[in-house]
């Protein structure tokens, strides 16, 4: 598997994650998420064909309510804005949500690149206004 990309995975991440929280009855207010594939490899200090790249993910973000969301752990692969893969754990008020080895729907169609698709049908109803927070570390390479 080639290289992992930290700003996808984080608005990915923060995509599939607000949608499984919501859908576990958690009203999101905002949630961003932040990924460093500087992680390194699984499987040994030098790469090998059985080594697989990870990027450690956080999140944080506040409920309708007022109360803090924490998402943590890592992410093993990142498929064009539909799902992760990993081990992520949720948290709402200090409470579990879900841990999980894939976040959102790996078999749907590819992303459009819509940051905020309609709900409802195009209802007219608000809809909350996620910001994406990504750290990006690049380190500089020799000759």
């Amino acid at each position: 598997m080639s290289g992992l990309n930290s700003a996808s995975i984080a608005v990915t991440t923060d995509r599939t994650a607000t949608s499984a929280l919501e859908s576990r009855g958690v009203h999101v207010q905002w949630l961003n998420c932040t990924a460093d594939t500087g992680a390194g490899l699984i499987g040994g200090a030098s790469p090998a064909a059985s080594a697989r790249r990870t990027a450690d993910v956080d999140c944080t973000g506040r409920t309708k309510e007022g109360k803090d969301i924490t998402i943590n752990g890592n992410v093993t692969q990142e498929f064009d804005g539909r799902c992760v893969r990993g081990d992520l754990t949720a948290k709402a008020g200090g409470k579990a949500v879900f841990r999980t080895a894939v976040l959102g729907n790996c078999d749907a169609a590819p992303s459009t690149g819509a940051v905020n698709p309609p709900l409802g049908g195009g209802s007219g109803t608000a809809r909350p206004t996620v910001t994406v927070t990504v750290t990006v570390t690049e380190s500089p390479q020799g000759k």
